[in-house]
């Protein structure tokens, strides 16, 4: 018997949101930058597409594209600045604004605080320790950081005196050939939060490429590198 024609099912109609990202896209920004336009991670960008998500946002991005078109504006500071006024929490069934998940960044009174960022945190910029640094900087607070980068990432090979570890209990090596470094602490006094705030304030929010843009200036490692992993620690300095 003849095979019968199979007919292919239509692509699935792109949401108002996604539509909206791709003209942006069109215009030579990613969704990394789509996501700090409207102050989200980029994996929520990708559900305008995967799971139909984005309705909120529409007005945002609406105000956002034509400002890009009739405009010509770019940077995506100024856009986010302009997205916002127009972006709205979503509300719950009784009509209630619905809760916003989010990873608290806590500084105790003593002046201790962490925040961590994984691959994902990373990749968009490590946004959420931004808070931390603005904080730690407005109480005058000391910063130590570690990262997790390649072996062969690093200028110098562990232990080196002419990094900040200087000896190896400050090094962790591990299996799958990356390194993690700490720099900063409070025995060797840290680093000045306003410095690191500032950097941050520099690169747009990217706490991510504020400390990878440190470590190439002050040759700890190679301008090609990836920052993998990134911790921030906070003190209050001794009187």
């Amino acid at each position: 018997m003849p095979p019968r024609n199979r007919r292919r099912a239509p692509a699935p109609q792109l949401n108002e949101a996604a539509q909206l990202a791709d003209q942006l896209q069109a215009a030579g920004f990613t969704k990394r930058d789509i996501a700090r336009i409207i102050g989200r991670d980029p994996s929520l960008v990708s559900q305008f597409y995967t799971r139909h998500k984005g309705a909120a946002f529409v007005p945002a991005l609406t105000h956002a594209l034509a400002a890009v078109q009739t405009a010509g504006i770019t940077d995506t500071t100024e856009l986010a600045a302009i997205a916002a006024p127009h972006i709205t929490r979503r509300t719950t069934a009784s009509g209630t604004p619905a809760r916003v998940r989010t990873k608290a960044v806590l500084i105790t009174p003593a002046g201790t605080g962490t925040g961590r960022a994984g691959a994902q945190a990373i990749a968009s910029g490590s946004t959420r320790l931004r808070t931390l640094i603005a904080e730690a900087a407005r109480h005058g607070l000391r910063i130590a950081f570690t990262v997790r980068l390649a072996k062969t990432a690093f200028v110098h090979p562990s232990g080196s005196r002419t990094d900040s570890p200087g000896i190896r209990r400050n090094v962790i090596q591990r299996a799958d050939h990356t390194e993690e470094r700490s720099y900063g602490s409070s025995a060797t006094g840290g680093f000045d939060a306003a410095d690191f705030a500032r950097r941050t304030d520099q690169a747009a929010g990217d706490v991510t490429a504020a400390i990878h843009q440190w470590l190439v200036e002050t040759g700890r490692i190679h301008p090609d590198a990836s920052i993998l992993h990134l911790e921030l620690r906070t003190w209050r300095p001794r009187a």
